[in-house]
């Protein structure tokens, strides 16, 4: 099931980013070349940004890519390593579910519900915001997968 998970991210990833990059591309030719600036790359550069990141950030957890700060030094956690990685593993899962799931899911919905549209390209907001809970349930998926496969819990 997770090299199914990952080979869909990783091209939906490729595909999110080229289609950022053909935008952006097409924003700074209509610009400087045509003298008429594309009105809608600014929106679709934007919000490809935003599934790109979170999408990746899903990713990245499940590949242990993450940001991590260091804030007990390097020789009392290599004393208990497993313990460790299981609380930080612990509080992805909780973050990911907490924020990214369920005030995910709120944003999106109060978004459909409000009927608020990007001003360009005028589709609902919700459907940008999305990307929050599906990556918030990647990252849940990811962080019990390492939980379960490494026996920290």
């Amino acid at each position: 099931m997770r090299k199914i998970i990952d080979t869909f991210l990783e091209k939906v990833l490729i595909l999110i980013f080229s289609i950022m990059l053909f935008s952006v591309i097409w924003q700074v030719f209509s610009r400087f070349l045509l003298k008429s600036p594309s009105t809608i790359t600014d929106e679709v550069s934007s919000f490809s940004l935003i599934w790109l990141g979170l999408l990746g950030a899903a990713y990245a957890t499940g590949k242990h890519l993450h940001l991590a700060i260091d804030l007990i030094p390097s020789h009392i956690v290599a004393k208990k390593q497993q313990l460790y990685d299981g609380i930080v593993h612990g509080a992805v899962l909780i973050f990911g579910f907490l924020v990214m799931v369920i005030g995910g899911t709120r944003l999106c919905w109060l978004t459909f519900v409000f009927q608020q549209k990007s001003a360009t390209l005028e589709i609902p907001l919700g459907f940008i915001y999305l990307v929050i809970p599906i990556s918030g349930l990647l990252v849940c998926y990811y962080s019990i997968e390492i939980l379960i496969r490494k026996k920290r819990f």
